[in-house]
């Protein structure tokens, strides 16, 4: 295929919005030559390089876009510049990079040149409580934010159990060891059952498919960007004050066939599993990523007629402090992003080919994914401007 660079813009005005919405449809300057299994985490430092993470390949490694080179960092294990199942990578300053460690529970510390400096164990205690710190986000000054897990089920009337409805955005500094929340973000619904005697009785919590949910991300700044689910909009929080946006509009999407076997498939390819385990006393916590994709995927149960206006629970922040939130879509309609400025209010819409995820930004660019029909993941980059280098790979 050939690439050219090509940015579509569009005016049109939508209903509760104040100003005039631009719609951009993008393309790739570059696509990497070889394949990934799962692109987990993607940082561009201040001269262009790119660290890259493949959970499922077990990588860390130098990826550069334009000679179509990779080389791998440190190698799987657990001792020293070794790591297991390598996800997500923030950036922290003077271009250092913090990596999760999903195999071994820990987090990492990447210098520049991408030499290991340190690591800090995900599961800590922190006063008398234990906490499981996987990083959703982290600013400028290393914070880590993350959703509490373990969060305990109220039995109304001593009955059976009611998973809470919404959950903590916590934000933990390593400085000081200290915990402080910064507001709540509404859960999946999620169905509870029960089976087995009152002496021996067996609970299970199961996600409801499709149902709305809020998606969070953190800015450099330290300040939360909040997709909520309850009239679609924009809020942004900090530890002083808080400001929502416009109510966004959207046309619910019908779930049909091909949408059931996307989420079903996304969910077997990068879903994120937690274990805690009690022996005793002692407690172990354990972390995954994926767990295999399927030829015949199960797409037989309940599903809802529509989707909620946005995908998943993450909000992607921007270098330049912008919020995307990835828009539900047909199965066969191109990728949409909705962003939003420091105000909450819609900007502007950008669209990409079908089946792209954002993976990460840089200098006046962004990185997206696609799978092709062998489910092997490739890397694409796309320039936000149209004055852009333009160039082209034929594969």
């Amino acid at each position: 295929m050939r690439f050219s660079v090509g940015v579509l813009t569009i005016a049109f005005f939508l209903p509760g919005i104040a100003n005039s919405q631009t719609v951009r449809t993008l393309s790739p300057d570059s696509e990497f030559p070889e394949d990934f299994s799962m692109v987990s985490g993607l940082r561009e430092l201040s001269d262009g390089r790119l660290l890259v993470t493949d959970a499922l390949g077990q990588m860390l490694m130098w990826v550069d876009m334009d000679e179509g080179y990779r080389e791998q960092i440190g190698r799987e294990g657990a001792g020293p510049e070794e790591y297991r199942t390598p996800d997500a990578l923030y950036a922290l300053s003077n271009d250092s990079t913090l990596m999760v460690d999903l195999g071994n529970g820990r987090l990492t510390v990447l210098d520049s040149e991408g030499s290991f400096v340190r690591t800090m164990p995900i599961s800590r205690q922190v006063g008398s409580e234990t906490v499981i710190a996987l990083p959703r986000g982290v600013d400028s000054e290393g914070r880590v934010y993350y959703r509490p897990f373990g969060m305990t089920m109220m039995r109304p009337g001593g009955g059976i159990p009611t998973p809470p409805d919404s959950a903590a955005i916590a934000r933990w500094n390593p400085a000081g060891n200290t915990i402080d929340t910064l507001g709540m973000a509404k859960l999946r619904e999620r169905k509870v059952s029960t089976s087995g005697s009152a002496n021996n009785r067996n609970i299970s919590v199961e996600a409801v498919r499709l149902s709305p949910q809020d998606a969070w991300g953190v800015a450099p700044d330290g300040r939360v960007a909040v997709a909520r689910s309850d009239g679609y909009s924009l809020e942004w929080i900090d530890e002083d004050s808080s400001v929502r946006g416009n109510q966004v509009p959207f046309e619910p999407v019908r779930v049909g066939r091909a949408e059931k076997l996307e989420y079903v498939k996304a969910g077997s390819r990068g879903g994120l599993s937690v274990g805690v385990t009690i022996n005793n006393g002692a407690r172990t916590t354990s972390f995954g990523r994926g767990g295999g994709s399927s030829d015949e995927p199960d797409i037989t149960g309940e599903w809802p007629a529509t989707m909620p206006p946005f995908a998943g629970d993450v909000v992607r922040v921007a270098p330049n402090g912008d919020a995307w939130v990835r828009r539900n879509t047909a199965s066969d309609e191109e990728s949409t992003f909705d962003v939003f400025g420091a105000d909450g209010n819609l900007r502007e819409q950008i669209k990409f080919p079908v089946g792209r995820q954002v993976v990460g930004f840089g200098n006046g660019v962004v990185y997206a994914v696609y799978f092709d029909e062998f489910d092997l993941q490739y890397l694409e980059r796309y320039p936000l401007s149209s004055t852009a280098s333009p160039s082209s790979r034929n594969r």
